[in-house]
């Protein structure tokens, strides 16, 4: 196994098989990975920090098998944060933190190609900071028809006077994210919120929209999963790569520029690449910033 040792801020890290490719059909290695998260990382770090990592690790590529790691690996640099999570059974889990550029370059050299992260913070893991409104197609169904459902989702919530962001999930879908950021808001509030609005968007439009869990009602229509409101689950986190056959990214887009590539008609045209993400972020910064601070509450529907 060949090692190269760096030093970041101070502190020694060892990154191994930087040669090895981990995207094998475009060449994509570990040290391309290591130089995406490095160079995303003044955009990515604000939407980690504080949060509990899920990490989501192919050791031997995008084609090869993958796991997921919830507790913090115990061979972790002593300068690594974590924190203490209380489970349902009473124990306490050990979750990294990733509040620095060192720690994202330790995580993405265990070949975690995929960060998820929960929508609370691990100081106050019952306070989510938004609602997430999940849009996933079914078979016969793709991102355009997501697109046209996070359009029409964009203008309910505006008239709810709720602003509303949108990412590409990376892979077929997107995620429509409501800012809260209030600390009375409760998963609870937040999971009836959603679960009501996608029941809303299924009973108005139902050629196009189903709020049902089963694999069978998805066909031919875009799945609003409302359950990823709720502390035991994560979400991708935006700027993240995703595990596909080309490293695509998980890419905060302004509604305008939604309406414009879904218009195209291409699929392809709501995937963003690697490249154009850091060149996104390079030149315009955080897209997505708004989702970490702007406060709302939610309407009693």
């Amino acid at each position: 196994m060949s090692r190269t040792v760096v030093e970041i801020a101070g502190r020694r890290l060892s990154l191994s098989n930087l040669e090895k490719v981990l995207y094998p059909s475009c060449g994509f290695s570990k040290s391309h990975v290591l130089e995406y998260y490095r160079r995303i990382a003044p955009v990515l770090l604000p939407h980690l920090k504080g949060r509990a990592l899920t990490l989501k690790r192919y050791p031997e590529g995008v084609e090869g098998e993958f796991f997921f790691e919830k507790r913090c690996p115990s061979h972790r640099p002593a300068w690594a944060p974590t924190a203490q999570l209380l489970q349902k059974d009473g124990e306490r889990m050990t979750a990294c933190l990733v509040n620095d550029p060192e720690t994202l370059l330790w995580v993405a050299n265990l070949a975690a190609l995929e960060l998820h992260v929960p929508l609370a913070r691990a100081g106050s893991p019952e306070t989510p900071d938004a609602v997430v409104f999940d849009l996933d197609p079914g078979d016969r169904a793709d991102v355009l028809d997501c697109a046209r459902v996070a359009l029409i989702l964009r203008d309910v919530l505006s008239r709810l006077r709720l602003e509303s962001y949108v990412k590409t999930s990376g892979q077929k879908g997107l995620h429509v994210y409501v800012p809260l950021n209030r600390p009375a808001t409760t998963f609870e509030d937040t999971k009836t919120f959603s679960k009501a609005v996608a029941l809303i968007f299924q009973r108005t439009y139902p050629e196009l929209v189903t709020a049902k869990m089963a694999k069978s009602e998805r066909t031919g229509r875009v799945f609003i999963n409302w359950s990823q409101n709720d502390g035991s689950k994560t979400m991708i986190c935006v700027y993240s790569l995703r595990a596909r056959e080309e490293p695509f990214v998980s890419f905060p887009l302004a509604w305008s520029e939604l309406e414009r590539r879904a218009g195209e008609g291409d699929p392809k045209r709501l995937h963003v690449s690697h490249s154009e993400a850091l060149s996104r972020a390079g030149e315009a910064g955080d897209l997505f910033r708004e989702v970490l601070s702007k406060k709302q509450e939610l309407p009693n529907l």
